[in-house]
């Protein structure tokens, strides 16, 4: 890392922490250099690139002071457009969320997999026993990154279909979406550099951010109005932000999807500032009504949207296929990938390749999306029968989760603990953001088939809530 780069972080953490409160006078530049160690051409630089960000400000023969503006810093979560986070450490709990819904005891509301009764099994298994039989030793290497050629070519062609041009040589077959989404962060950020996201988020970009040591910028998104990119725009003049990790369509979790407009919009700033778009977009082809949204990336110009997805949430979850349409940068995701995975499983590949060619897929996507929105609709009721007035559940027109707000005095971290005793699981505010202003929110997963068992649970739901009221 730079020295002024050094200088600059340090800083901005002394300013976070609020060693240096706003308006405060900051060392001068000589008292700089003698801390430091530093030329005097290194700390200006510093100075100055923290100037142009927002955290300090000059004032003519009297030196440089904090910035009035640093003070959303220290204002109560629940006002905050936007929240940084120097470093993030939510694994642990992740981890320990996730595992408590693999028991088969426990009512999984708190997953993120959709009900597996619902992909159409008997076909795919169907197609990895045909492909299993024709497997030759070649096609270990035939099927190494980018991948399966015969894969890629029906992934280019429905882009075609909605408008979107994607050559099979700009797209790389991964381990799941979570394998695209990490490698396209690798490939356009270093340690230490800043990373736009939504609050509240998907985990999984929160995971990333604390594996790959970098920092995070969080913009408001709520259930109405997605992102609020006007705050997105101010940030991107404050801090340098490399990389911009979105879900644009049925965003986990609020649910939210952004409307044409508003993706032209996002892929037009993120240009002007030259900050790569990474789109999470596992959930576009579980949208309700009569047109399905296109996702960022058929707004683009310049190949600086990285298109992720998967067939994990829409057609099998244990396959663990996902792709990247990288463009300009699939080289370079294809070495991160041989340096890590090294490939996705060929069988795997070649299974969902025949499968594709049966033209079934787009029937079961079809029923696949009147079944989630019947059992969402019935979910919602039960919710609304169960839970207090107060509660506030936030629905969206695809996608089969529910986002629901409860009184302040609810912490459902508490909550998640009291219900899992009674083998009931929900997903806590607090996966979702690296503050606390999501405490008394929690993500229900609506996916699965409505009967007696699932009333009982919501009801004890609501009992639960009652209590801590």
């Amino acid at each position: 890392m730079a020295k002024y780069q050094q200088l600059i972080d340090r800083l901005q953490q002394q300013i976070s922490q609020e060693i240096w409160l706003p308006g405060e006078k900051l060392p001068s530049l000589r008292e700089q250099v003698a801390l430091s160690g530093m030329s005097l051409m290194t700390v200006m630089h510093a100075y100055q690139v923290l100037e142009s960000q927002g955290w300090i400000q000059s004032r003519p023969q009297s030196g440089y002071y904090v910035a009035p503006r640093a003070e959303f810093l220290s204002q109560p979560a629940s006002h905050q457009k936007v929240q940084l986070a120097e470093s993030v450490d939510i694994n642990e709990f992740i981890f320990d969320v996730l595992q408590a819904c693999r028991d088969p005891h426990i009512l999984p509301f708190g997953s993120a997999f959709p009900d597996p009764e619902l992909f159409p099994q008997r076909q795919l298994m169907r197609s990895l026993s045909a492909v299993s039989h024709t497997l030759k030793p070649a096609d270990a290497l035939n099927n190494l990154p980018p991948g399966n050629e015969a894969l890629r070519k029906t992934l280019a062609q429905r882009y075609a279909l909605q408008g979107i041009q994607v050559s099979p040589e700009e797209i790389v077959i991964t381990n799941g979406a979570m394998e695209a989404l990490n490698l396209s962060m690798q490939a356009v950020t270093e340690p230490g550099d800043w990373v736009a996201i939504e609050n509240p988020c998907f985990y999984g970009a929160l995971q990333v951010i604390e594996r790959l040591k970098l920092k995070a910028v969080a913009i408001a998104t709520d259930p109405q109005h997605g992102m609020d990119l006007d705050e997105l725009e101010r940030a991107l003049e404050r801090w340098p932000v490399k990389a911009c990790w979105m879900m644009t369509n049925q965003q986990n979790p609020v649910g939210h999807t952004l409307s044409k407009e508003k993706k032209q919009r996002l892929v037009s700033i993120l240009s002007q500032h030259q900050v790569t778009l990474i789109e999470d977009d596992v959930y576009s082809e579980l949208w309700f009504g009569s047109e399905k949204p296109l996702p960022a990336k058929a707004f683009e110009q310049q190949q600086s949207v990285l298109h992720c997805s998967s067939f994990s949430k829409n057609l099998v979850a244990g396959f663990r296929v996902g792709w990247v349409a990288a463009g300009q940068h699939a080289q370079r995701i294809q070495r991160l990938q041989l340096m890590s995975t090294l490939s996705t499983s060929a069988p795997m590949q070649l299974a969902l390749a025949n499968y594709l060619l049966t033209r079934s897929y787009d029937s079961h996507l079809r029923r696949l999306r009147l079944v989630l929105e019947q059992r969402k609709n019935q979910a919602r009721q039960s919710l609304k029968r169960h839970l207090p007035g107060e509660a506030r559940i936030n629905d969206s027109q695809g996608g089969y989760f529910l986002w629901i707000e409860l009184p302040r005095q609810v912490n459902t971290t508490e909550l998640y603990y009291r219900a899992l005793d009674l083998n009931i699981s929900i997903a806590p505010g607090k996966m979702f953001s690296s503050g606390e202003q999501y405490a008394n929110y929690f993500r229900f997963n609506a996916s699965w088939e409505w009967g007696e068992v699932q009333e009982a649970a919501v009801a004890i739901l609501g009992g639960l809530i009652a209590e801590m009221l």
